[in-house]
């Protein structure tokens, strides 16, 4: 086998979001780069081009439009109330918590701009919180989805180093794995490891890993921008931790196989601490694609708040575990039931209003730009044409016309034998006879009512109160959920330069890390949980500081 030696200015291993943002900053400072990835050319921009699209900005000109009062200081009461920072390993993890806050009440908006990034004009409101107002979740709307989802935030960086490719002044080579770190003189100095066989695998399916030959690249910088381990459910166990109760036996993959982790024994090799690998992100809310890409391939549904949410045996999920309140606080919930799923119990005008699909593939007017397909698919009567989808293949919906028979198809559903039916039906019909009236004791319902105050939700995002059982609402709809693995919130330790640091917290000369494989920014900028809109927004804010500092 043959083995090629190149040499360049920055080396940017992994050519998702975060890389590509270092890339273009080290193109920009006038370095030569050389861009690697251990996929086929066709995964340029890697989970990112995939994703809903969803940026965290504060007090932006799209919420000012919505009425809705938002300031640096309540976002930042938001993260660190979210975050529970509270180990010796969090101080530059809160300082990039500081950092990328600012960055987000300030310039993050005009930079993408200037890209020709623009986004949708309704706010969405993730990560609902429903405690005190020092608790977890966002107080006000701050989810700007991405005109163009996925891919449009990727556009204006694939487009600048590509144009970089055309000058000469970068090289992307796919199909390069790296195996280990070189260093020299107490630095890191490039790297080195396997060419893989080329692979005509389209965006997102798995890929060979036949070796051809090797590589060595001698670099004055490296800049480790190579993903999570959502991809590779031994390692995602093997890190769950014990206040998350015990791991699924089963879980859906919400990114492809190539999230793997393979970068990260290869940083602790070269002294580089990993911190924090117990936080992580995972979706209860994941449903089996009936159409997959990648093995195990999961899409999440985020859902509006009207939908019963019941665990495995029909017991009604505690206050204010709700649909879109608490993602983490009703998968720690979940995993004290002894069940690796749970249950929606919902009405079809529910899912017409409230059940968007996360990704960009499962958006295609907003990920294609089309506005009149965007009328139509989220403004007229019916479900999007994604949603209907699923609900005519996917093997998780169960649609039928009255409750009892509805119960009868849940009870013989996979995993159904574990429903005790007669709670399924009390609690539908105890829910519905909540709706009588303009006030209730039921907490959900009093949420949804208030919620439709603001009108992004009550335009594209709530569906008017009614009965389950309503037959103007109908058929009723029973949707079985799993655990859908996503993002690593721990990763490579680094200061605010992106500079890897090692176990005394010293820098490692030459090293730099972004995105997931840094837990976005410092080995974990989101504490233990996430705001939502942040991931890649991270990518973005941690791929412009290691790449600058690479550059320097």
């Amino acid at each position: 086998m043959t083995k090629s030696t190149l040499s360049t200015d920055v080396l940017v291993i992994g050519w998702g979001l975060a890389g590509l943002v270092a890339a273009c900053e080290a193109l920009d400072a006038g370095k030569r780069v050389i861009l690697i990835d251990q996929e086929p050319r066709t995964n340029l921009g890697g989970q990112a081009w995939w994703s809903f699209g969803g940026l965290f900005f504060i007090d932006s000109p799209e919420q000012r439009r919505m009425g809705i009062k938002d300031s640096l200081e309540l976002a930042t009461q938001d993260w660190f109330g979210n975050a529970g920072f509270d180990r010796p390993e969090d101080e530059w993890p809160r300082r990039w918590a500081e950092a990328y806050l600012n960055f987000a009440a300030g310039e993050k908006r005009a930079w993408l701009r200037e890209r020709g990034v623009g986004f949708f004009p309704v706010v969405g409101w993730a990560e609902r919180g429903g405690y005190g107002a020092l608790g977890p979740g966002n107080s006000v709307p701050r989810f700007h989805i991405t005109w163009g989802t996925g891919p449009g935030i990727v556009a204006p960086f694939a487009a600048r180093v590509e144009q970089g490719e055309r000058q000469g002044r970068i090289t992307i080579l796919p199909r390069h794995r790296v195996t280990g770190l070189v260093s020299a003189d107490g630095a890191v100095a490039g790297a080195r490891g396997d060419v893989l066989a080329t692979s005509a695998a389209e965006r997102g399916e798995k890929s060979s890993r036949d070796v051809i030959g090797g590589f060595e690249i001698a670099a004055g910088a490296t800049v480790i921008a190579s993903g999570g381990i959502g991809g590779n459910h031994d390692l995602v166990r093997a890190a769950w931790p014990e206040r998350l109760g015990t791991p699924p036996a089963h879980m859906l993959s919400g990114v492809p196989a190539y999230v793997d982790g393979s970068m990260q024994p290869v940083a602790e090799a070269a002294g580089a601490r990993l911190i924090n690998g117990d936080r992580m992100w995972h979706y209860v809310e994941g449903i089996t694609n009936w159409d997959p890409v990648w093995p195990s391939h999961g899409i999440r549904i985020l859902p509006g708040p009207s939908s019963l949410w019941l665990d495995a045996t029909g017991k009604r999920l505690p206050v204010p575990l709700f649909p879109g309140f608490d993602t983490l606080g009703t998968l720690a919930h979940l995993r004290t039931t002894g069940h690796d799923h749970s249950w929606f119990v919902t009405s079809r005008q529910i899912v017409e209003k409230e059940f968007a699909l996360s990704g960009s593939e499962q958006n295609p007017d907003l990920t294609g730009k089309d506005v009149g397909l965007l009328l139509k698919s989220r403004l007229a009567k019916g479900p999007t044409a994604p949603v209907q989808s699923f609900l005519d293949e996917g093997e998780d919906f169960i649609v039928e016309n009255d409750l009892e028979s509805l119960l009868e198809q849940m009870r013989r559903h996979p995993g159904g034998d574990a429903l005790d039916i007669d709670r399924v039906r009390n609690e539908v019909l105890a829910r519905d006879l909540e709706m009588d009236n303009d006030f209730t004791k039921d907490a959900q319902i009093g949420m949804l009512r208030s919620m439709r105050g603001y009108r992004g939700d009550k335009l594209i995002r709530t569906a008017s109160p009614h009965r389950l059982q309503d037959p103007a609402a109908g058929p009723l709809i029973a949707v079985k959920l799993h655990v859908l693995t996503r993002k690593s919130l721990g990763g490579i330790h680094t200061d605010l330069d992106g500079r890897a640091l090692d176990a005394d917290g010293t820098v490692i000369p030459g090293l730099f890390a972004a995105g997931e494989a840094s837990g976005f920014g410092g080995g974990g900028v989101h504490g233990y949980r996430a705001l939502e809109g942040t991931f890649l927004g991270g990518c973005l804010f941690s791929g412009r500081q290691a790449g600058r500092a690479a550059a320097g």
